[in-house]
């Protein structure tokens, strides 16, 4: 169920409620019954990708431990075994 963020426009209390995308918006507040305005907010940002599902999957690693940014050494080419 998605989480739906909330202001009261009297109190201006800010508050998060689960809601069902069926269900219709809340009209009154938590706290002091005043009415409320659902707020749009951006999301979570959280990437679904590979094998693991943890944020801390795609925290930045130190440069100098992956392997995919060590640059290979270069082969001798044929025109300089020959010299």
């Amino acid at each position: 169920m998605p989480t739906y963020e909330y202001k009261c426009l009297s109190c201006g209390l800010n508050f998060e409620t689960f809601q069902k995308m069926s269900d219709s918006p809340l009209d009154s507040c938590i706290e002091c019954k005043g009415s409320v305005r659902r707020v749009v907010t951006g999301g979570s940002g959280l990437i679904f990708k590979g094998s693991g599902f943890y944020i801390t999957d795609y925290n930045k690693k130190d440069p100098g431990s992956s392997k995919s940014e060590k640059t290979p050494k270069p082969k001798p080419s044929k025109s300089d075994k020959s010299k």
